[in-house]
């Protein structure tokens, strides 16, 4: 079955700065594709998604992963950073990325943000820029974010919004997050990534906790609005690659075979808008 990983990260402190690893320290060096490609069960496609390096930094972030692709082929895109806050700024970056194929879609981490963040009219400008330039938004923020999640998707309609990790429940299942992602899915501009749920669970959470927060969010989104994603190599924190692809399988098996091939593929590349799979070896890098 096809694979289509949306949401991996690499990094290399000796290149590029990133000012939160330093707050975790078994982070803390270089993840690179030799690394993931040495790890991966088996042949698997991958969205690269900006690694919260130095904001002055995303254009070099970019050139370092295209600098990758190109030998590895099995890196299809990036997920760049943008100052969408600030769309004077970003007007043309986000003209510059629309015209770059390997450019897929912008995410502006907000997780720290401090409330009302993305309801300020200056960053719903930024977002409504990528609509414009036929660009994804990824947003990464946490539960209690999730209703000014909302906000931003009815005030941005032709953008399309890429929650990532399901919102970051904490814990798992819980019937607030629930509730509010209920309320996210009504906007049909919304699709969810079924990414980094092992990281954010307290250690010792039940397997059968997880599982049932992945069902629970492809009922509220169904099988075409969910994307299949690792959070490699943060999601090395809790498990393994092969354990989290083995676990979101067993969840999709309650679903048609069409069904799984669009989560775990088709949905990422219509998304993203990433080019047909290129032949993968299995230990190729």
């Amino acid at each position: 079955m096809r694979l289509l990983d949306s949401h991996v990260h690499f990094w290399d402190p000796r290149h590029l700065t990133y000012p939160w690893l330093a707050e975790v320290p078994p982070l803390n060096r270089a993840f690179t594709p030799e690394d993931l490609a040495a790890q991966r069960p088996e042949p698997v496609d991958v969205v690269f998604v900006e690694a919260g390096r130095a904001a002055h930094q995303a254009g070099a972030e970019i050139d370092h992963v295209r600098r990758a692709a190109r030998h590895r082929p099995w890196i299809r895109g990036v997920v760049a950073h943008a100052d969408l806050e600030d769309p004077a700024r970003a007007r043309p970056v986000i003209r510059a990325y629309a015209g770059d194929p390997f450019v897929v879609g912008v995410r502006r981490n907000v997780q720290d943000e401090a409330a009302g963040f993305t309801a300020a009219g200056g960053f719903r400008a930024g977002v409504r820029l990528l609509g414009d330039a036929g660009l994804p938004f990824d947003a990464c923020v946490r539960a209690h974010q999730l209703p000014e999640l909302a906000e931003l998707a009815a005030a941005c309609p032709r953008t399309t919004i890429v929650l990532d990790h399901l919102g970051k429940p904490s814990p798992p299942g819980d019937s607030s997050w629930g509730q509010a992602l209920r309320r996210l899915a009504r906007h049909d501009n919304v699709v969810c990534k079924l990414s980094g749920l092992a990281t954010e669970a307290a250690p010792g959470t039940a397997r059968s906790l997880v599982a049932a927060t992945l069902r629970e969010a492809l009922q509220i989104f169904g099988p075409g609005r969910c994307l299949y994603g690792s959070d490699w190599p943060v999601m090395t924190l809790a498990t393994d690659y092969g354990s989290w692809l083995e676990l979101v399988r067993a969840v999709l098996a309650a679903h048609a075979p069409e069904a799984a091939d669009a989560v775990l593929y088709g949905n990422a590349a219509r998304i993203y808008q990433v080019a047909p799979a290129t032949p993968l070896t299995p230990n190729g890098t």
